[in-house]
């Protein structure tokens, strides 16, 4: 396993370790604190879903393909089982760790980042679970029908959810809730890259968080169902390529990059649309994969550098260290756990262009080293 690999690797499980093994104990009610603003006090009724929903998110394309090295391989086993014990304590109606999937807004988000997780590793963490478990599954994503998303990028979660339950064969899979979603993004849609959240656009990372990621394994995953909607797929994979080129001209030389607006304490879940746009080799040729691998690996350090555990290893709110005044209200402890998204490229093989190329400066430093055509591809 190369030097950089293996720092990506340590950097994922340690983040997303606490979260996998106390839900496969079903101990993550009991085991993880509840970090939020001291004004508010609902956060217990979401907190556990948005870590298990976002975690597995992040780590699927990891567990989906057997690792090359024999060491990284092993690990990626346990994890997977680990994983599937997870979901299983989350849906089971006689665990402790059964989750809120009906109350409130917020299942709908990390109902969806659950879907989108599964649909990244359908044979590793869905076909291998029991039947009951399948079965007490995809009844707990229903039970989200029952809550209204917002006209925001909150469309695409109800779509996703429905998306994930076409490919469980579920006969009452809702196409309407995929088509409004994906109609609803084509009218907002802005241009180079960049859609608006809602009818109106918003400076923050709303759009690699959600936006691209999701309208790219949305109408993947729903592929050849409806002609159109194979159309608006297409689109979304050229304005999502477009777009992390942007993403990667944004990381400065020092690895620090814009924090820009809401959900800030998701930390380089920000670089969710250029990781994911690595990861399925949909990047513009003018963007290289080595300057793409050596510019998240300098976020990835700089961000781990200043310290975002608390003793016992959770996340803690904040960017750069601990920070508990940049969560918003609707951030917790569970929330954090979005930083996995940039951790996708580990669904990739070692041998891959990703992780074999050698380093290469990306456009920032270029620039900054005084290449005079560090700009031009842009």
């Amino acid at each position: 396993m190369t030097t950089t690999r293996k720092k990506w690797l340590d950097a994922m499980l340690r983040i997303a370790s606490p979260v996998i093994e106390s839900c496969a104990r079903a101990a993550l009610r009991a085991e993880m604190p509840v970090y939020a603003r001291p004004e508010v006090h609902d956060r217990e009724e979401y907190t556990y879903l948005e870590a298990l929903g976002r975690t597995v998110c992040g780590i699927a394309p990891w567990l989906a393909h057997p690792a090359q090295d024999r060491d990284e391989e092993a690990l990626r086993a346990e994890y997977a089982e680990l994983t599937r014990r997870a979901i299983s304590c989350a849906v089971m109606p006689d665990s402790p760790d059964l989750m809120n999937f009906s109350r409130g807004g917020q299942p709908i988000v990390d109902a969806a980042f659950l879907c989108e997780g599964l649909l990244r590793a359908p044979d590793e963490l869905y076909e291998k679970l029991d039947d009951v478990v399948k079965r007490e599954l995809t009844a707990r994503l229903r039970e989200t029908r029952s809550r209204k998303p917002y006209a925001s990028n909150w469309l695409l979660f109800s779509a996703a959810i429905e998306a994930f339950l076409r490919y469980a064969g579920a006969p009452d899979w809702d196409p309407m809730r995929i088509d409004y979603a994906l109609r609803q993004h084509e009218q907002w849609y802005l241009g180079d890259g960049f859609y608006g959240d809602g009818p109106e656009f918003h400076l923050d990372w709303y759009n690699s968080y959600v936006i691209n990621p999701m309208m790219v394994d949305v109408t993947r995953a729903v592929s050849g169902a409806y002609r159109d909607w194979d159309e608006i797929g297409a689109r979304a994979l050229s304005r999502a390529a477009r777009f992390a080129t942007a993403q990667e001209s944004m990381i400065a030389p020092d690895g620090t990059y814009p924090v820009l607006g809401r959900s800030s304490a998701y930390r380089f879940g920000a670089f969710h649309a250029l990781a994911q746009s690595a990861l399925l080799g949909y990047l513009p040729k003018t963007t290289s994969p080595a300057s793409v691998r050596c510019a998240l690996t300098a976020v990835l350090e700089r961000v781990m550098k200043s310290g975002i555990f608390d003793a016992d290893g959770w996340l803690t709110i904040g960017v750069a260290g601990r920070q508990p005044e940049i969560g918003e209200g609707y951030i917790s402890t569970g929330s954090l756990y979005l930083c996995t998204f940039m951790f996708l490229p580990l669904g990739l093989p070692e041998s891959s262009d990703f992780w074999s190329l050698p380093d290469a400066k990306w456009t920032q430093r270029r620039i900054w080293d005084g290449d005079a055509d560090a700009v031009t591809r842009h």
